[in-house]
């Protein structure tokens, strides 16, 4: 028998991690610039899931982050890039604070203690602990799918661990190799 709220963690634990090593080699341009129509940034989406982690094991759950990082509602997505008075190591230090508040409201309540989500709406608004963390377990995850992507794209870098990539075997040009067939069968469908 597993433990499932020590499930829940290793997972969400294993998610901050990756999201922090994808930054890892990267210049503060490459951190903050906008890599998609719609600007998201690798920094920017850091800030976002801190934010979200005060929030959903937080406020929620009546237990207030004591050292948010500010952000603008009037300024469309101000929680999802980094200004220029925050740098990276604040952006950091400020998402693993939220960690640990967050894992402090996990290890401190019971998985099926109710949270007041208001934007969740009437229906759904008092999940519980359990829910919560599965929720935001997807939606870092989710996120991380996005820094796979643009992480690739900035560098070549690939991979979900840093002890363990986790992709097929191969070298560089295995992978171009592959990637030249994918474009050949593609092309029969154009």
């Amino acid at each position: 028998m597993t433990d499932p709220r020590a499930d829940l963690l290793h997972y969400l634990r294993t998610a901050r991690e990756t999201v922090l090593w994808k930054l890892e080699g990267l210049s503060e341009y490459d951190v903050r610039r906008p890599l998609t129509p719609t600007g998201t940034n690798l920094l920017g989406v850091v800030k976002h899931l801190a934010i979200v982690e005060t929030g959903y094991f937080g406020e929620v759950f009546d237990r207030p982050f004591p050292d948010p990082l500010s952000y603008d509602d009037d300024e469309p997505d101000s929680d999802m890039w980094a200004t220029a008075d925050e740098s990276r190591e604040d952006v950091v230090a400020f998402y693993r604070r939220a960690w640990a508040h967050a894992d402090a409201t996990v290890e401190g309540l019971d998985l099926d203690a109710r949270a007041d989500v208001p934007w969740w709406g009437e229906e759904r608004r008092h999940p519980t602990l359990h829910l919560v963390l599965v929720h935001v377990i997807a939606e870092t995850n989710r996120h991380l799918g996005q820094f796979d992507v643009l992480r690739e794209q900035l560098d070549g870098a690939v991979g979900h661990r840093r002890e363990r990539d986790n992709m097929s075997p191969g070298d560089e040009a295995a992978r171009a190799g592959y990637r030249a067939r994918l474009e050949d069968l593609a092309r029969r469908f154009r």
